[in-house]
């Protein structure tokens, strides 16, 4: 099982390095001649600007490390440990959080991009291709999502299969193995719909549904870090690149707490997915780093980038309407509908009721920020 628990981590730390690599070379190829006149030409003088890019650049790495470590450290208190009704809590502010991220952050400016008056109307105009790339996103991700648990769980019953298999049990263990996969999927169809069954797992079928769950938490927690790196480097560059006080300095508190509450977000999933020191470090800082790079990416090509040009919004739109399809999804569907249908959850008033209120509350601070960033 170890095996199988290590591949993805190490799968997944290497498509985030590709990424990474695409996404740093995303302001060379939005660069380029073609520009369009967005109406808004305050500029100030070039050493002021670059203080306050500079200080933006240290208060959203603070802001966002300080976000993301925040559970992991947490969970060394009992009471905001995976299992403890905290930690639903916690984690429900952190999906609404993630949601209106989607939602409200992501998505509009997508649309924004994607049809400004600077591109081609007869192409741009007549087909809704933020909507589209956004559900394309959030599709993709589904069979991402999917695939990856099942060949995890493939795995896992392999490794069994040889275990069992090779005591010498001939087709006697090959039938123990699937005996017990088909044992553990009736344990998780029990775990999630205990309320109505009153079924439950126990002995051996509870480590392996536990285990199983693992796989799924872990699986999440890197697919949600995709979703939010595609986002992070563009308004990251958003930032290094203008010459505005009036924009800098309200984006740069903006996306302080929304670096802050976005953290939050994904260090709850990686404190639930129970990632080993080094790979919890590495994920945290990821994310941490993201957004500062690219608000050095910005300043660096401040002078020659221009975010109205067709190419940059082209490139800029496409990520955004892609990176709020898999925000949204992981939201709905990975964190949201596997938390509030677990028995836990379901079965205790107050802890329903308080998740309900820290989920409107998460969606609802992340709606309020969205009139500065």
């Amino acid at each position: 099982m170890k095996g199988a628990l290590r591949n993805p981590k190490i799968s997944c730390f290497l498509l985030l390095q590709l990424l990474l690599v695409l996404l740093l070379h995303l302001p060379y190829l939005a660069s380029g001649e073609g520009t369009c006149d967005s109406g808004d030409s305050t500029k100030d003088s070039k050493s002021t600007t670059l203080r306050y890019r500079v200080g933006a650049l240290f208060a959203i790495l603070v802001a966002g490390g300080l976000g993301v470590a925040l559970p992991p450290l947490g969970k060394k208190i009992p009471a905001l440990s995976p299992e403890g009704d905290i930690f639903f809590i916690v984690k429900a502010f952190a999906a609404g959080v993630i949601l209106a991220t989607g939602f409200i952050h992501i998505l509009p400016d997508a649309f924004n991009q994607l049809t400004s008056p600077c591109l081609k109307q007869n192409v741009w105009q007549v087909f809704p291709f933020a909507g589209f790339i956004s559900m394309v996103g959030a599709l993709g991700t589904l069979m991402i999502d999917a695939a990856a648990t099942g060949y995890y769980r493939r795995i896992h019953f392999k490794k069994k299969e040889v275990v069992v298999g090779g005591g010498g049990g001939g087709n006697g263990g090959l039938l123990r193995v699937a005996d017990e996969e088909m044992r553990v999927r009736h344990a998780g169809h029990g775990h999630m719909h205990g309320h109505v069954h009153g079924a439950s797992p126990t002995g051996d079928s509870e480590d392996e549904l536990s285990q199983l769950d693992l796989i799924r938490h872990r699986v999440t927690a890197q697919v949600l870090e995709l979703g939010i790196m595609v986002h992070s480097v563009i308004i990251g560059i958003t930032v290094g690149a203008s010459q505005s006080l009036t924009t800098i300095k309200p984006l740069t508190a903006a996306l302080c707490f929304h670096q802050c509450f976005e953290g939050m977000a994904l260090g709850g999933c990686i404190t639930q997915a129970k990632f080993k020191s080094r790979a919890t470090v590495i994920m945290a800082l990821f994310f941490a780093l993201t957004t500062p790079l690219g608000v050095a990416i910005g300043i660096v090509i401040s002078n020659g980038y221009s975010e109205n040009s067709p190419k940059s919004l082209i490139v800029q739109g496409v990520f955004d309407s892609a990176a709020a399809g898999i925000l949204i999804y992981m939201a709905l569907v990975d964190i949201l509908a596997a938390d509030f249908m677990n028995p836990k959850l379901v079965t205790n008033i107050r802890l329903y009721l308080g998740s309900n209120i820290s989920l409107l509350l998460g969606a609802g601070c992340m709606a309020i920020l969205a009139k500065w960033a």
